[in-house]
């Protein structure tokens, strides 16, 4: 074995391979649910600001062009309930992954310091915290930890609405968890992507709330001091291949990030920072894209819980995180033999024993062609 290289696990859905080899023998085909990836075209505003901005010939600015970053701007105020952010307090990042993995390393973490994310969770909170060299902990409350570990925290991750539960924190839980983490001098980090995807009470083009973010003053006051959202425009506006998200939040810490990243050669091209920027301007397609995802939703909910399965939470985002009260991969088997792959609740952490995922982003005819099959069997 070479010298090189980190010591990080294999790749977790290397692991699905059986699963998918089964499932593709299925006689009218595969239906692909397990990852959240999007299929529906990018809309074309956003495929006309990148054109027309092409001629990129030097190189873009770290901290984003002003432009992306007053839309940036703008958007929490208009879509989030966050008004009077400074455009210094905003940076584009490469997508959001790179950013949630390299967090803690561009804060300066390192051994001994304690990374907490939620019991439930992504897993690449747990490897940021390990390319730091810190240590992640799952708890969804500080009040979980014991005094060693609290005195230790450095960052909180929070996930809402969270990927793959679907749990949606209100006003005051984000408040106790930023009043908490302060107290302590940790930072919180608040993944909130889905957050234009909220279901029933959080529907607000159905009369529902406005799932709230970690920077309502109602969470962290009228200081944003350590406390960042995280946001990324794969998910409401079919932005995954161009790589664009972005982190808002505390003016002191922002310059040092943006420094670090410099550095590292951590910069969105140009040309992506110019699509972001139209399409964070323009709302009526996150709507569409938003009316695709309730339909497929409305369409396989039911279909999922007539096969055996009980929903839970699952109160945004786009996923239905379920359990048919047996092991997680005897699900993801029964699922596979009607040709249909979902995602394993245990590549979510230990609590997720138990509970599968099955993703809304098939297209119109897969989720139909699982509906029927889930509804059949």
């Amino acid at each position: 074995m070479s010298a090189f290289g980190l010591s990080l696990p294999d790749y977790p859905w290397d692991t699905m391979a059986p699963y998918l080899e089964t499932a593709k023998a299925h006689p009218d085909g595969l239906v692909n649910l397990s990852i959240g990836t999007p299929v529906d075209p990018t809309p074309a505003v956003i495929r006309d600001a990148l054109a027309a901005a092409t001629d990129a010939h030097g190189y873009p600015t770290t901290h984003g062009t002003v432009q992306v970053r007053q839309a940036i701007v703008d958007w929490f105020d208009r879509r989030r309930g966050v008004p009077g952010l400074s455009v210094e307090q905003v940076m584009p990042t490469i997508g959001s992954k790179e950013l949630v993995a390299w967090l803690p390393f561009l804060l300066g973490l390192g051994k001994g310091d304690v990374v907490v994310r939620p019991s439930v969770a992504y897993p690449t909170y747990d490897i940021g915290a390990q390319l730091a060299g810190a240590t992640a902990v799952a708890a969804d409350s500080l009040d979980e930890l014991d005094a060693d570990t609290r005195a230790r925290v450095r960052l909180v991750w929070v996930n809402s609405p969270a990927n793959p539960t679907g749990i949606v924190r209100g006003v005051d839980e984000l408040k106790k968890l930023v009043d908490d983490a302060r107290s302590l001098g940790a930072v919180v980090a608040s993944d909130e992507c889905y957050a234009e995807l909220g279901w029933g009470e959080w529907d607000t083009q159905r009369g529902g709330k406005l799932v709230p973010s970690i920077l309502d003053s109602r969470v962290c006051g009228e200081s944003q001091q350590l406390v960042f959202s995280v946001y990324s425009l794969s998910k409401q506006s079919n932005f995954a291949g161009y790589r664009g998200a972005f982190i808002a939040g505390d003016a002191e810490i922002m310059p040092n990030l943006i420094n670090s990243r410099k550095h590292a050669g951590m910069i969105v091209p140009t040309p992506v920072q110019a699509a972001m920027a139209a399409a964070l301007n323009d709302d009526a397609h996150v709507e569409a894209q938003k009316d695709l995802y309730r339909a497929r939703r409305d369409l396989l909910l039911p279909a999922v819980q007539k096969f055996g399965l009980t929903v839970e939470n699952s109160e945004a985002g786009l996923y239905l995180w379920a359990t048919a009260g047996e092991g997680t991969w005897t699900t993801v088997q029964r699922f596979a033999e009607l040709g249909i792959l979902i995602g394993p609740g245990v590549f979510y952490g230990e609590s997720g024993e138990g509970y599968v995922r099955l993703a809304l982003t098939g297209s119109d005819s897969d989720i139909e062609k699982a509906a029927a099959r889930l509804k059949a069997a």
